[in-house]
Formats: C-alpha cells, structure tokens, sequence
C-alpha cells in the first residue's frame, strides 16, 4: 500500500513528537547493541548510549515535547535501570553488581530538568545541563582512559588532568553555544559559561558512584538558570 504525506499530516502532532524521539533513542540503542555484539569494549558502549540518548534533549526542545512525556520516560528508564543492577536487562550498559549508580542518575537528572524547565518555559537550561553531562562527562572519560597521564585522586576515586580539562572545554563551548544563541552575544554570557564549566568541572571531579550524573546537570543548568537571571535583571 502507498503511503502518501497525506498520512503523516493526519497523525496528531504528539505522537509525531514522541516517534521522533523514540526513533532517535532506538537508533543510539541498535548502534550500542551492534557494538557491543562485535567488539569487546563494554565502556565504548556504554558511551554511545550516555552520549547518544542525552541528545534527546535537543529533540524534545526543538519540537516542544510536553514535560510529561519527559517526566513520564525519566520515571520509566530509572526504574529499569535500577532492575539491570540486579538483572541483565541492559548488558553492555550496567554489568550486574558494578558499583556505581551512574545510568540510573542519568535517567533521574533528565526527568528533574524537564520537570523544571519545561514549567519555567526555558527549556534552554535543561538542554544546557543535560548535554553538558552527555558530552562533556561522557567525553572526559574517554579522553581521560585513552590520554590520561597526569593522575589524581579526589574522594579515592582516580581521575586525570586531561579527562578534567576536556570537561572543562566541552562544559564551555556546550555553555556558549546554548547562551548565545537564546541571550546574545556579550561578555557576561561568556563569563557565566566559563563559571558553568569549572563548576561542572568540579562536580565532576568529587563524584563517586555515578553520582556526577545528577550533581553535574543539575549543577550546570541550576547555575547557569540563576546567574542568567540576575545578569538579565540589571
């Protein structure tokens, strides 16, 4: 049977909404489980899908997916992963018994700043702290485990200068293109994304048990939302 545009205009809006994101949350997901059936590199994975997912954000804010539909999946994939920590559910992504909460504040940090921001009408800061969290947290580790020379310990747990100093890049340049492009273009905006980034940086760097994957998005968006609006009420 032919299928015309015709058809496609005469689904609601909504359901239009939520197969875009379903599709692109679906497509990180099928690329995960292919790498992870062909190549052993189980954190590899577990970045596709931390990265990948995360720019959901950016679908739900360009086509203004309601806050419920965003509550509804933070709820949902909070409880699953909260399953896979004792069941395979999602092999690859949490290995049963690893110590570390990290998915599970992922899904929980989404939820809350959707919750937020999409009540307040900017969902600018949600975006802000979630890609911060995706890109520059999931990229800092890489950076670190491929790169990392120069050691630390913060709390016992051991981090690198060049994983910290690429989430310091990343939280800036994450920052400046979401506040220039929906405050302008002036040094404040510039200095709030340079003050975003080493908090960013610094939450990231006390985490333990995949706790950065709350304190750092909502970190990021909090401070980034207040500062934002003291800058605009002069």
């Amino acid at each position: 049977m032919l299928i015309t545009f015709s058809d496609f205009t005469s689904i609601p809006v909504f359901w239009l909404q939520i197969a875009i994101a379903a599709i692109w949350v679906l497509l990180i997901l099928v690329i995960a489980g292919v790498v992870n059936r062909f190549a052993d590199k189980p954190e590899i994975v577990r970045k596709i899908v931390h990265i990948g997912t995360g720019n959901v954000i950016l679908i739900a804010w360009w086509l203004n997916i309601p806050a419920s539909v965003g509550i509804i999946a933070s709820i949902l994939a909070s409880a699953i992963t909260l399953l896979s920590y004792r069941l395979p559910i999602l092999p690859g992504i949490n290995s049963v018994g690893r110590q570390s909460l990290g998915t599970f504040f992922y899904s929980v940090s989404f939820g809350i700043l959707v919750a937020w921001f999409w009540y307040l009408q900017q969902p600018q800061y949600a975006a802000l702290g979630i890609l911060i969290m995706t890109w520059g947290d999931g990229l800092a580790a890489l950076i670190g485990q491929r790169f990392g020379k120069h050691k630390y310990k913060v709390f016992g747990t051991e981090k690198s200068l060049e994983g910290s100093l690429t989430m310091m890049l990343v939280s800036y340049l994450v920052s400046s293109l979401i506040l220039v492009g929906t405050q302008g273009n002036s040094w404040q905006t510039w200095a709030i994304s340079l003050l975003v980034a080493v908090i960013a940086t610094a939450l990231e760097a006390v985490s333990f048990l995949g706790i950065d994957n709350l304190t750092v998005p909502l970190g990021s968006a909090a401070l980034a939302f207040f500062l934002s609006q003291l800058v605009l009420s002069y």
